[in-house]
């Protein structure tokens, strides 16, 4: 399950979707940013507490491991594995 966090006063306003732990825990980030958060509407909530998918390229950011999400088709919500 992804917890979602939406960072509207950093100066990139990114949206961090963390599958399996909670940041500052997390094992694996999913990064929206702001310029492209339009395309994917709220993904705080479209996301949040549901199973995903994503497709990148995998990069390294202080350590965790992350894809930069810049298409709502990169994300998928994978069914039947929701609360």
């Amino acid at each position: 399950m992804v917890s979602t966090r939406y960072a509207a006063t950093s100066k990139s306003q990114p949206t961090f979707l963390n599958p399996d732990q909670p940041y500052p825990r997390q094992i694996f980030t999913i990064v929206i940013s702001g310029s492209d958060r339009a395309k994917f509407g709220e993904p705080e909530r479209t996301y949040c507490d549901k199973s995903v998918c994503v497709t990148g390229r995998i990069t390294e950011y202080r350590g965790v491991p992350e894809v930069v999400a810049s298409e709502p088709s990169q994300i998928r919500r994978q069914l039947g594995k929701e609360k």
